[in-house]
């Protein structure tokens, strides 16, 4: 029997019809954890992650320099934003490869949720997230 979670992505009123150019849409803005993959649907882009990539998951911030929608610095950071509060960091053990607009990699991923705590409850859950040493 498959199960799967879904968490709805947090995106701001201010912000929707901008982002509806990536075809960002309540019904196509959300996050799944299905079987063994996280996907992400963020309009038209949608990816697939396996859940064994995750490394860590926490609550973050993204900043207002950033900007919203699909964004990336090139250098491993990718943003899934459509508000700045709410927002989630998946880290990856591994880089992951995506395509935005151009193919990239993604060692951590900012997205925005509606439950965050929930969201980093399930992955904790699917993923034994190992502690740091200081």
């Amino acid at each position: 029997m498959t199960t799967t979670k879904r968490f709805e992505l947090a995106i701001s009123p201010v912000w929707r019809p901008a982002l509806l150019v990536l075809g960002v849409t309540p019904k196509r803005s959300y996050i799944e954890i299905v079987e063994e993959n996280v996907h992400v649907c963020f309009g038209r882009l949608e990816y697939d992650f396996p859940l064994e990539a995750v490394e860590d998951v926490r609550l973050s911030r993204w900043p207002l320099w950033a900007g919203v929608g699909a964004r990336t610095n090139f250098r491993g950071t990718v943003g899934l934003v459509g508000t700045y509060v709410n927002v989630v960091k998946i880290t990856f053990k591994e880089p992951q490869q995506l395509r935005l607009l151009v193919r990239t990699t993604c060692k951590q991923l900012f997205i925005s949720v509606d439950e965050p705590h929930a969201l980093i409850a399930a992955l904790k859950k699917h993923v034994p997230v190992q502690s740091k040493a200081a």
